[in-house]
């Protein structure tokens, strides 16, 4: 029973295992982070550094997810950044940046949600960071991304996927 002032939440339930051992409250989590592959570009040194007119600058992310057992998997964030002047390239840097995140007892639902929307959201600020160095060590200004909503991005992929299906004549568990 709560006391007074206790806020219950899924957070902090009672957290004694089940009557056979098992632990069986819903748990999702980022175990570990790393950089899987790093790329940094700069191919017109050091004519480039001369260059006067601002960059157009390009950002691109992807973010997958693969499944290493029944309760690790791996979330992967890409980013690519390419500067681009009239004269040429200034930079490309690419990222994979990666999350081993331990999930057990979630409906699938909220799995997937965690990670494509939640994961990333923890994974993106050292991420950002990484690219930042890099621009920073390739010689040029660093590169601060803006914070991204990665929430708000995942449900209007689901509400675009919905659409596609809606459109193709489909249910969106993929029956006609």
């Amino acid at each position: 029973m709560a006391e007074q002032g206790d806020i219950l939440t899924d957070l902090n339930l009672d957290p004694a295992p089940g009557a056979n051992g098992a632990d069986n409250q819903p748990v999702a989590s980022v175990i570990a982070q790393y950089v899987k592959d790093l790329s940094v570009e700069n191919p017109n040194a050091p004519t480039c550094f001369q260059w006067t007119d601002q960059p157009n600058v390009d950002i691109q992310f992807n973010i997958a997810a693969q499944q290493i057992n029944d309760e690790i998997h791996e979330v992967e964030l890409k980013i690519t950044a390419t500067a681009k002047m009239e004269q040429g390239n200034l930079y490309l840097i690419e990222l994979s940046y990666c999350g081993l995140v331990g999930v057990r007892n979630l409906p699938d639902e909220h799995v997937h949600a965690f990670l494509y929307a939640e994961a990333p959201r923890q994974l993106f600020p050292f991420a950002r960071r990484v690219v930042s160095d890099a621009t920073r060590d390739a010689g040029f200004a660093p590169l601060m991304m803006d914070p991204i909503d990665f929430g708000s991005l995942y449900q209007q992929q689901l509400a675009a996927r919905a659409q596609e299906q809606a459109a193709a004549g489909t249910a969106p568990g993929g029956e006609a």
